[in-house]
């Protein structure tokens, strides 16, 4: 069983940034997969991107390329989500998961991020 915990959502001007983090606790996750999602009021939940926990290898999606950056930090068990340049689009709740064998069996419990015009 893993323990997913996101933290740092909050409410920020556009083209303010912040950063979420996403504890992780339970299991070894040297073998896991971690991504970011995102889900707006009204749509379905959007992958953002992800990051290999062995190797740091990361993928993230077109409409975040050179404003979000994803880490990890193995010695905290955590990766975080940095996110520049922010805009009103990007509100969401996001959410961290953790994926074995392709498929993301854990879930965070998603934190809030607001911006504002």
């Amino acid at each position: 069983q893993v323990e997913l915990v996101e933290s740092g959502g909050g409410l920020v001007q556009a083209g303010g940034s912040l950063r979420l983090s996403c504890a992780a606790s339970g299991h070894t996750l040297s073998s896991y997969l971690m991504g970011w999602f995102r889900q707006a009021p009204g749509k379905e939940r959007e992958f953002v991107g992800s990051i290999s926990w062995s190797s740091g290898r990361t993928v993230t999606i077109d409409s975040v390329k050179g404003r979000f950056t994803i880490s990890r930090d193995n010695a905290k068990n955590t990766v975080y989500l940095q996110m520049n340049s922010l805009k009103p689009e990007d509100t969401a709740v996001y959410y961290c998961a953790a994926a074995v064998a392709g498929t993301y069996h854990y879930w965070g419990q998603g934190t809030q991020v607001t911006v504002s015009l």
